[in-house]
């Protein structure tokens, strides 16, 4: 048998997981420390620096001056608060980034305990046995202990453009420097274009090639989302306003008042009212997060970037077998000598008319020996109830060639030698009119087998032929079309679509996403599955050689009117991407071997298989679907929405809410009042705000019409100008009630103490008020309130509880200069609290964007 070829489980035993087990906890994981991973430490000093901290230490040091001793401890308790809490949280973002980090990495199939295991390439350990095959990234450096007919890529290491032969071990060489053919040895992060192999691990992680010259191939993309570039202006703004309207207010308190240190005190805690620190936090938190939650609905992100484009998609292309449909492929017609046999795995074998047997033997000869598609697994069930036992089984032939399949010809052929036998026996299994171009069949013979197989293809089959021939030389022709093939039949195998797909496919029309399919198979049976998921009220297609026919402009225009592409070839993908793309469509688009990666790179939104797919796929795309479900990326679309209305509700929320506060910093100065606020007060609001959009808001459940609106224009900014103004309005809303309260009681006499205490209080019950109303653009308060977020809630209990502290602890009253409440002034400033409410919902009702828009 050839080397490479044969059983692999038959030849090897591999370590034992207790074994693997143990040399991960001496020698470590087969990884590559990732640059730019952040300590605690790193955290910690990332705060430090932060405009906030600084801006709040400068605040202590100015009471020091002052000689208020206890404010300035207490600030500084609170900034300490503060840290804990960001510190807290970006330890959960990165926490949640290293997951992904793990799910992303390179697979590796290995053998342990003489069983075949697929594990996260970070688990290979020294000695383990490696499984290669074509489209495979290597994990770790070794030896081949066998290999057939086997090319690397390993331009990463050597900068080869042209990849190299390898040969198995002779047992003599040692380890090596990558670079030249016919080397025993592969290399950490190269990559496996052709053939297959068996190596053993020699060195891992930092020890490798790939390791010594420092590169990390396991990051998520850290470019600049767009999300990000627009948030970055929108906080740069603000910060030049903040620091402006700052120096200001120290210039006019100090010379209409005179106290310049208490002056520079009101700048700075209007700085801290203005600056916007809360955005780069949300974004930060909502992305990781959001990111961590997709890959909770088997959705891997690959790359950030692809949770804005998902809310944007207008277009999913999606391969039919194992997306669409359940990958379980089973025989259920054989054809032969113009008849037709139904299979039935529950008949006895000998019923099993002789002019078959053949069919599935050459079926079987023709395909992997150690099957992984599941049409020639499903061939090999065949051959087993069927054939077992019988002179059809030829366990000591020896493969000697192999002809792959290709976009030219969409056929493969295996040759065998016979120790019996003088001959090369060839078995060819493909399209009907692969192999019938293949067995040079006259045009009636042609047409006679093609009806037949539009009739299986009707029913929702995929139809495969098959034919053998023998041969006599020993030397190999170039192409398979110099054999003397002869036509043995065609054999019908069912795959039942996915139980999930139709409603999945209900769920993206409703949103406005248009689904179009995308398979090798005929346009008869790319039709019936499509009819039985509803995917298409046509049945228009348009198959591979019509599209190679067509140009640019006829492409064009014919990817507006067909939702099924049959008998597409993978490089074709990439050509309706660019047709598609150039009709304005943010198209999303699947795939699984190495021929896929341009067309996933082409996409918007790159979706790799994550079970049946190469690491060469999954490197190119966006997304990694890890269960091969359709439904998957219609949940991840839904979740992707849900990520984006969180992070404006979460802007919106942020922004409303700083403008009373700068307001009610502002009006004392220019009314000549008594000021409102300390630094000590904006810490407090803080501890409210912080938590409320890094974890409230990212934690609020979607709305219902997430899937019922169209899809977000790509163009169209984070903070459109309806929802600026919505939250300046609510926020001058809510402004407006606290003024009039402050003013009252300062215009009765009742002193600026108690007018501070008053207007405090109440502003705690509006900035909750503020966080009610904008859970929700699209429902009113009631509904809102049905949805659960306990992260909410908690926010909600705990913010009256610290209130209830500052307010009746005497020490800590004293500090923030408030006076005790009765409970009629508690009363008032619930009432006020209930009327910014009620205020808020009915500003919230005249501005609600209409029903089913984004």
């Amino acid at each position: 048998m050839k080397p490479g070829k044969q059983n692999h489980q038959n030849h090897f035993q591999g370590l034992s997981d207790q074994q693997a087990a143990e040399r991960i906890r001496t020698e470590g994981y087969n990884e590559i420390p990732v640059r730019g991973m952040r300590t605690g430490l790193a955290i910690t000093l990332e705060v430090v620096r932060e405009p906030m901290f600084l801006l709040l230490v400068g605040s202590g040091l100015i009471y020091l001056l002052l000689g208020d001793p206890g404010e300035a401890l207490m600030l500084l308790g609170f900034v300490v608060v503060i840290m804990a809490t960001t510190i807290f949280q970006e330890r959960k973002t990165e926490r949640a980034l290293e997951a992904l980090r793990k799910m992303a990495s390179p697979r590796a199939l290995v053998i342990r305990g003489g069983k075949e295991k697929r594990i996260p390439g970070r688990e290979v350990v020294r000695g383990d046995i490696l499984l290669l095959a074509e489209g495979d990234r290597v994990p770790a450096d070794g030896v081949l202990l066998s290999a057939s007919e086997l090319a690397i890529d390993e331009s990463l290491l050597t900068g080869e453009s042209v990849p190299v032969r390898k040969a198995a071990w002779d047992g003599k060489q040692n380890m090596q420097s990558p670079g030249g053919d016919d080397l025993p040895f592969v290399y950490s992060g190269t990559l496996v274009v052709q053939g297959q192999g068996v190596a053993e691990v020699r060195l891992v992680g930092s020890r490798t090639e790939m390791g010594k010259i420092g590169h990390s191939l396991q990051q998520l993309d850290s470019g600049k989302t767009l999300l990000q570039k627009q948030t970055k202006c929108l906080v740069r703004d603000l910060a030049l306003l903040g620091i402006s309207v700052c120096i200001l207010v120290v210039i006019i308190f100090g010379l209409t008042r005179g106290g310049w240190l208490e002056g520079i005190l009101a700048g700075l805690t209007l700085a801290m009212a203005i600056l916007p620190e809360e955005i780069p936090v949300i974004l930060t938190v909502f992305l990781a997060l959001g990111a961590w939650r997709i890959s909770k609905q088997r959705v891997l992100t690959r790359r950030v970037s692809a949770i804005e484009s998902l809310g944007s998609a207008t277009l999913l292309c999606v391969d039919k077998t194992g997306t669409l449909t359940q990958n379980l492929m089973r025989v259920k017609t054989l054809y032969a000598d113009h008849e037709f046999y139904p299979v039935s795995f529950q008949e006895p074998r000998a019923s099993l008319p002789e002019k078959f047997h053949s069919l599935i033997e050459y079926s079987v000869l023709a395909s992997e020996i150690n099957p992984f598609d599941p049409m020639e697994k499903a061939l090999y069930h065949l051959r087993k109830h069927y054939l077992s036992g019988t002179e059809h089984i030829h366990p000591n032939w020896v493969l000697a060639h192999e002809y792959h399949l290709s976009s030219e010809l969409l056929a493969m052929s295996h040759v065998w030698k016979s120790p019996d036998s003088s001959h090369y026996v060839i078995a060819a299994k493909g399209a009907v009119e692969a192999i019938s171009s293949l067995c040079h069949l006259p045009p009636e013979r042609n047409r006679k087998l093609a009806e037949q197989a539009e009739c299986m293809a009707n029913e929702g089959l995929r139809v495969m032929a098959v034919a053998r021939a023998l041969f006599d030389s020993s030397r190999m022709p170039e192409s398979q079309h110099d054999f003397d093939f002869q036509f043995l039949g065609m054999i019908g195998l069912a795959d039942p679509p996915r139980p999930a797909a139709a409603e999945a496919i209900r769920d993206c029309h409703e949103a406005g996403i248009r689904v179009v399919m995308i398979t090798g198979d005929y346009p008869a049976t790319a039709r019936a599955i499509a009819r039985q998921i509803g995917l298409t009220a046509s049945d228009r297609y348009l198959t591979g050689p019509e599209l190679s026919a067509m140009s640019e402009e006829e492409l064009r225009e014919e990817v507006g009117q067909v939702d099924i592409f049959a008998r597409m070839v993978p490089e074709q993908k990439v050509n309706l991407v660019q047709a598609f793309k150039a009709r304005g469509e943010i198209v999303a688009m699947t795939g699984d071997g190495v021929n896929d990666a341009p067309a996933l790179k082409a996409a918007d939104i790159g979706v790799a298989m994550g079970g049946r797919g190469t690491d060469v796929a999954r490197e190119a795309s966006s997304l990694v679907i890890l269960d091969d479900d359709f439904s998957s990326i219609v949940q991840a679309v839904r979740l992707g929405r849900r990520i984006l209305d969180n992070i404006k509700k979460a802007i919106a929320y942020t922004l409303a809410i700083h403008t009373p506060i700068i307001g009610l910093s502002l009006l004392p100065l220019f009314l000549r009042w008594p000021l409102i606020f300390s630094p000590i007060h904006i810490v407090f609001l803080e501890l409210i705000i912080d938590p409320a959009c890094s974890v409230a808001f990212e934690a609020e459940p979607e709305e219902d019409d997430v899937m019922r609106r169209p899809p977000r224009s790509p163009k169209e900014p984070l903070f459109g100008r309806r929802l600026m103004l919505l939250s300046i309005c609510q926020g001058i809303l809510v402004l407006v009630l606290l003024a009039a309260i402050y003013g009252r009681t300062i215009f009765l006499g009742q002193g600026a103490v108690r007018a501070r205490t008053l207007t405090f209080t109440t502003l705690i019950l509006a900035n909750l008020t503020l966080i009610l109303t904008n859970r929700s653009w699209c429902s009113t308060l009631v509904g809102s309130c049905r949805r659960k977020n306990g992260a909410l809630w908690a926010i909600l209990a705990s913010a009256p509880l610290l209130l209830g502290l500052v307010l009746y602890l005497p020490w800590l009253r004293q500090l923030f200069q408030f006076s005790p409440l009765s409970p009629c002034d508690l009363l008032r400033c619930l009432g006020g609290g209930i009327a910014s409410l009620i205020l808020l919902e009915g500003l919230k009702l005249f501005f609600l964007p209409p029903k089913g828009s984004s």
